[in-house]
């Protein structure tokens, strides 16, 4: 596996937390399993960003009622997320900084986004905010986790996967493995928040 010993933060860095909203935990409309176990490790996380002055970025489902990913529109989803629904904010646990940018998707009802770029202005924030290196968690890691970090690759910043911030939802077994495989390969690191440590200096 492509790891890290020790990875200290630095200018240009970014933290990056996909989807970590109320329908996606344990008992909600789209449970990813173990989704719940994220939450104290990314908190470690928003926490040392927090206290090194570096950009938090918090992405969202924010779709309206007949969003296309929803069965009653032929989508593979029950509905879930739904714009300003108890479902649809952050898991209830979740240290938000109050500086942290939250940035929408898939909120046009026949315009499905998995990835937190896609139909957003997050890359040009990014970019704005000198941000180079991000690290991303959150759910879930075969779909939405995948995808926003395929096209932060592709949008040319650096990429570490926090491999124990993240759950997958297994719609076939192993989809989750198979997803980190694929992220590795386009050129992610797959580091443990335990890796990460304060600003050199």
């Amino acid at each position: 596996m492509n790891t890290t010993p020790s990875i200290p933060l630095q200018p240009g860095d970014a933290l990056l937390v996909v989807d970590l909203q109320r329908d996606f935990l344990p008992g909600g409309a789209l449970g990813v399993p173990g989704g719940d176990e994220v939450v104290p490790v990314l908190n470690h996380c928003l926490a040392l960003f927090e206290r090194a002055h570096l950009p938090v970025v918090l992405t969202r489902d924010w779709h309206p009622g007949d969003h296309v990913s929803f069965a009653a529109q032929g989508g593979p989803w029950p509905p879930h997320c739904v714009a300003g629904t108890p479902g649809a904010a952050f898991a209830p646990d979740l240290a938000v900084p109050d500086a942290a940018q939250v940035v929408s998707k898939a909120t046009l009802s026949q315009a499905d986004a998995y990835s937190g770029f896609e139909g957003t202005a997050l890359a040009d924030s990014l970019r704005q905010r000198h941000a180079r290196r991000l690290f991303i968690g959150g759910l879930a890691t075969d779909y939405c986790v995948q995808a926003t970090v395929l096209d932060a690759l592709r949008e040319g910043f650096e990429v570490v996967l926090l491999r124990d911030a993240v759950r997958a939802v297994d719609v076939t077994p192993g989809d989750g493995e198979r997803a980190l495989g694929a992220m590795q390969a386009a050129g992610a690191v797959v580091a443990s928040h335990s890796q990460l440590g304060a600003p050199a200096g």
